[in-house]
């Protein structure tokens, strides 16, 4: 049954990648933040029902207005850490809280889904640029003192979800510098059941291909865990908040922190 449902998911999520860029394009210049939150949440609720996921959420519970909107106005924001599985990570933890992530460059040039997120407020960062992370913290650090919701994958790419790589604390530079909590979130996928790689976006693995693994899984289910949030002032620096962090992710996933020590030198 599910090769058969394969190809209709596969229209309707085109048909909702479309609608979404006639959203970003012709509806949000006229919405302030709060709305085009809202609005992206409940698409990514949609997506992800398109490709016939179930999202679960469980651990710390997330206050109300956060959920909606993933703004605390009046407030220092939140910087969020997960760990990184697939492309539709992004639109699972969106479909939690709105938010903007750091992403790579690259992903600005995916067809129709790199428009979408550019679109949508994503935060790209040139690797291999001088002074990239010094003008992304500078960034980072503004839009959480607008009491946003940034995401960050400190992996600095994904994993088939059976292991946790060394985190990059770069980017946690503009959080401990003005004090904002750090989020941690543990990221999970199966089917049936049982520990799934089917979504999995790794290695050479084209975006299609990725999508048509994710299409045809079996009762493919997206846990995300909230942990709670690390006060960073009872951390000396960045690399202790990300050893936090990734040892609080690694517990919820069952995974053992194998090397503790991040990976930003």
């Amino acid at each position: 049954m599910r090769f058969l449902l394969a190809p209709l998911r596969a229209a309707l999520f085109v048909l909702h990648v479309f609608a979404g860029l006639a959203i970003v394009l012709l509806v949000f210049p006229f919405l302030g933040l709060p709305g085009r939150n809202r609005v992206n949440r409940a698409w990514s609720r949609v997506l992800v029902a398109i490709c016939g996921a179930r999202l679960v959420v469980d651990g710390a519970p997330v206050a109300p207005h956060i959920r909606a909107t993933g703004l605390e106005p009046w407030s220092l924001g939140r910087l969020a850490l997960a760990n990184h599985v697939s492309w539709i990570d992004v639109f699972a933890i969106n479909a939690v809280t709105p938010c903007r992530f750091v992403a790579k460059a690259e992903i600005g040039r995916w067809p129709l889904l790199g428009a979408l997120v550019t679109r949508s407020g994503t935060l790209y960062i040139e690797r291999g640029r001088r002074h990239a992370v010094a003008s992304m913290n500078h960034r980072v650090r503004e839009h959480l003192k607008a009491g946003e919701t940034i995401v960050v994958f400190p992996e600095g790419t994904t994993t088939d979800g059976s292991l946790l790589l060394p985190f990059h604390s770069n980017l946690l530079a503009s959080a401990v510098e003005i004090g904002a909590p750090v989020w941690p979130l543990a990221i999970r996928y199966t089917e049936r059941g049982m520990p799934s790689a089917a979504a999995a976006f790794i290695g050479d693995m084209g975006l299609l291909t990725s999508l048509a693994r994710t299409l045809v899984a079996r009762d493919l289910v997206i846990r995300i865990t909230v942990l709670p949030a690390i006060e960073v002032t009872h951390h000396e620096n960045r690399h202790s908040v990300a050893r936090a962090a990734r040892a609080a992710i690694a517990g919820a996933l069952g995974l053992a922190a194998a090397d503790p020590d991040d990976a930003s030198g």
